[in-house]
């Protein structure tokens, strides 16, 4: 259960209500995600991180499966079993197929042993890395 619970869209104030109509326009659904709905205690912080992720998710130089598979990455690395399950099912929905969510996690899992390998022996960075 989030540590002040959900607010849905009923309860929730006119402030929180433009930003949850924003976010079921912009998604094209008709529900808002858990995640939101326990950012809604502090409208501020909601609507900022609303405008931050539509900003970055939005369509760019990167396609919106690498995206969704690069915010997958992170929350596997930081240990987010919300994040990973709202980006995997997104990822999913982009494009991503069994056998991408299986090499990714390779890549995730390995990236990750070796940055603390790297870290541990404190290894210098090699000159032609800094060009």
């Amino acid at each position: 259960m989030a540590t002040l619970g959900l607010i849905e869209y009923q309860a929730a104030t006119a402030e929180v209500r433009a930003v949850y109509d924003d976010i079921k326009a912009t998604r094209q659904t008709d529900s808002i995600n858990n995640f939101w709905k326990a950012l809604a205690h502090d409208p501020v912080t909601l609507r900022r991180t609303w405008q931050s992720v539509k900003e970055i998710m939005a369509p760019g130089a990167l396609d919106a499966v690498t995206k969704e598979m690069l915010y997958l990455a992170v929350s596997a690395t930081n240990q987010c079993g919300y994040c990973i399950a709202s980006h995997t099912a997104a990822a999913r929905k982009a494009g991503m197929t069994d056998a991408m969510l299986a090499e990714l996690m390779a890549v995730v899992g390995m990236a990750n042993e070796t940055n603390r390998l790297a870290s541990g022996y404190q290894v210098e960075i090699d000159d032609r890395f800094k060009s």
